[in-house]
């Protein structure tokens, strides 16, 4: 049909281009590879779907062009998405730092969006791959596992390359290039770092271990758990820095957020001088951290009354700013999101239409806009799906 949309991908940003479309009166077809839509939605937030950010702003998002994702950000905010979950009765909750997770199940948002799918009347065509998509006079063909379609729009909300395993490609990409779009490098982010040889070694056996720490790197800085993992360093604040660092550059730990640790030691030789540091830090975290940091930092048994002031100052100053160089990341296996994809520079940031072929939008994941952890990528592909949506 010349005059329908066709959205490639049933994703998050696929789902809500689709019904915004059809309740203006489009004709659409959503095609989507795997045998059930919102695959990812289904598996965020432990299964309940940290589905977006009360402090969503245009600053906790990624992109060659910062200013790209404002427009549709404002156009459609997290209180329009807070609002149409309200409308469907589903109870969430506030888990920390704005982050909204469903009460009972993710489910209930891939509900929601068929839900709204089915009485705009959007038909969602499962287990159908897209091999080849050719520009056509009037619109596109696509080349589909069920033989050609033709469509007068044509979405690509097909995701980027996290997350293989559900199915994640780098469909998206390809047409893309074919139409004459650039591409941003793509990498893994908000995904662990590996270490391996000796800084693996040093902390062997604490696995399991988590602390509240702030780390930096790339000129950014996160505060949030660290988690020590069998392979190197997972927690939120690992996530969230991973987006920002470069392979090769040390990560900068500080132990003790908020805290001048040498201050605190020196004061604390003062005041307990025949504690010892792993005693010391033993009451500010895991006993069995605190013990590795002291036996790494050379000072693990004397009393700090033994200790000379300088040194104090120098272990205090070593807590807040811990060198670890990663190794490298865990990659798309268990990488949130793409960082990088489709440059905005040939896109409208109004109509997510692609300036190089009248007709093609890009959403979601597909484009350079990648959020931090915490609800801000759902928020992105409810934005951005709307925005087209509303264009097409």
């Amino acid at each position: 049909m010349d005059g329908e949309v066709c959205i490639i991908g049933g994703g998050a940003a696929g789902l809500m281009c689709a019904m915004t479309a059809a309740r203006r009166g489009r004709r659409v077809r959503v095609i989507e590879h795997a045998r059930q839509v919102g695959r990812k939605i289904l598996m965020s937030g432990g299964g309940r779907c940290n589905f977006t950010n009360l402090y969503t702003a245009p600053d906790n998002f990624l992109s060659a062009n910062p200013h790209f994702c404002k427009s549709a950000l404002a156009r459609y905010s997290q209180w329009d998405f807070i609002a149409l979950v309200e409308q469907h009765g589903i109870a969430y909750h506030e888990k920390e730092a704005g982050q909204l997770f469903c009460d009972e199940s993710s489910k209930e948002i891939v509900r929601m969006l068929l839900a709204e799918c089915a009485e705009a009347g959007v038909e969602i065509v499962t287990g159908c791959a897209v091999l080849a998509v050719r520009a056509s006079g009037s619109g596109f063909t696509l080349q589909t596992a069920r033989g050609p379609l033709d469509c007068g729009r044509l979405v690509l909300a097909s995701g980027g390359l996290s997350i293989p395993k559900m199915g994640a490609t780098g469909f998206a990409y390809e047409i893309a290039q074919q139409f004459g779009h650039a591409l941003e490098p793509t990498r893994a982010a908000l995904v662990p770092f590996t270490l391996s040889g000796r800084p693996l070694q040093d902390w062997e056996g604490l696995a399991g271990l988590s602390h509240p720490v702030r780390v930096s790197a790339g000129g950014m800085s996160f505060d949030g758990a660290l988690l020590l993992t069998h392979r190197g360093l997972s927690g939120p604040a690992i996530l969230q820095i991973s987006s920002y660092w470069s392979p090769g550059e040390d990560l900068a730990i500080d132990w003790l957020p908020g805290q001048d640790a040498a201050s605190a030691l020196l004061a604390a030789k003062r005041g307990s001088p025949a504690q010892s540091l792993a005693g010391w830090l033993a009451a500010q975290m895991p006993r069995r951290l605190a013990q590795r940091l002291a036996e790494l930092a050379g000072a693990e048994e004397a009393p700090l009354a033994q200790r000379r002031d300088a040194e104090l100052s120098a272990l205090g100053a070593r807590l807040n700013d811990w060198r670890i160089r990663p190794s490298g990341t865990e990659g798309y296996r268990t990488a949130e999101v793409t960082l990088g994809g489709v440059s905005t520079e040939a896109v409208s940031s109004t109509s997510m239409e692609s300036a190089l072929q009248p007709g093609l939008h890009f959403v979601g994941e597909a484009l350079d806009v990648t959020g931090h952890l915490g609800g801000f990528n759902f928020q992105w592909a409810w934005a951005s799906g709307h925005a087209a949506g509303q264009a097409l």
